[in-house]
């Protein structure tokens, strides 16, 4: 069997990727599905099932965590990860964009995709 070159590989690489985010769509479409039949069956609310607040604040009765704090020595730490894919790659949007975004984005994605 003849070797793979590497243009044949990036695009099996890209083909793969987009498979994989479409498998985890339809999971995660399932997953979405049985979580809000039992919600509905067992009349479930989010202080139930300890949802972290969205908007800083506290569900009722809970304290908001303290969110860390760097230290003097602490420095400058990294931008959040403005961007994210299936795999876990992440960018914060500053500087030239990682291979796997420049990559998805040449397969006919957009950035609004990988809004983290």
């Amino acid at each position: 069997m003849p070797r793979k070159t590497y243009a044949e590989i990036q695009d099996e690489i890209v083909r793969l990727q987009r498979e994989a985010e479409e498998a985890r769509e339809a999971e995660l479409a399932e997953v979405i599905e049985k979580i809000n039949k039992a919600i509905e069956v067992y009349g479930l609310r989010a202080s139930d099932l300890n949802f972290p607040a969205s908007n800083g604040v506290a569900p009722r009765g809970r304290r908001a965590a303290a969110a860390p704090r760097a230290g003097k020595r602490g420095g400058r730490k990294g931008a959040a990860a403005k961007y994210r894919d299936a795999q876990g790659n992440v960018w914060g949007g500053r500087g030239p964009r990682p291979q796997w975004l420049r990559d998805a984005l040449a397969s006919g994605k957009t950035l609004e995709d990988f809004l983290a």
